[in-house]
């Protein structure tokens, strides 16, 4: 249910940074989602539609990219990805780790319709 909230959140920022951009349309909003953070992309799709019925990302689409979960062991100072269900160093097998990655939740970039041309913007700019 935390996706609707989150979804609430991402659709105001994408509105707010495409209208600055003077976009007419939001056609696909691109995420980047840590393997930790528990996210599913297809509620956030089910939310945006519902969410988004009479603006500019009416209709739009998500696409998600899962980041690795990415760890420091605390004892041979390696670092390295790891699965969310395998919780241990892969060089030494260690469960004394630093979290280094694997909670991000971002927008990487939206393509949105400016002037009836399609464009691509990033990092809440255009590209």
């Amino acid at each position: 249910m935390h996706e609707l909230s989150i979804t609430e959140h991402l659709l105001e920022d994408c509105i707010k940074s495409a209208r600055e951009k003077n976009a007419s349309k939001i056609r696909v909003i691109h995420l980047c989602i840590g393997q930790l953070r528990g996210i599913i992309p297809d509620c956030i799709q089910i939310y945006l539609d519902m969410l988004s019925e009479g603006t500019i990302a009416e209709g739009a689409r998500i696409e998600a990219e899962y980041l690795p979960v990415k760890v420091l062991c605390r004892d041979c100072k390696k670092e390295g990805e790891i699965s969310p269900g395998h919780l241990a160093c892969p060089h030494c097998k260690s469960l004394k780790l630093k979290l280094l990655s694997g909670k991000e939740f971002y927008i990487k970039s939206m393509e949105v319709d400016i002037d009836g041309n399609q464009s691509t913007a990033s990092d809440n700019g255009l590209e």
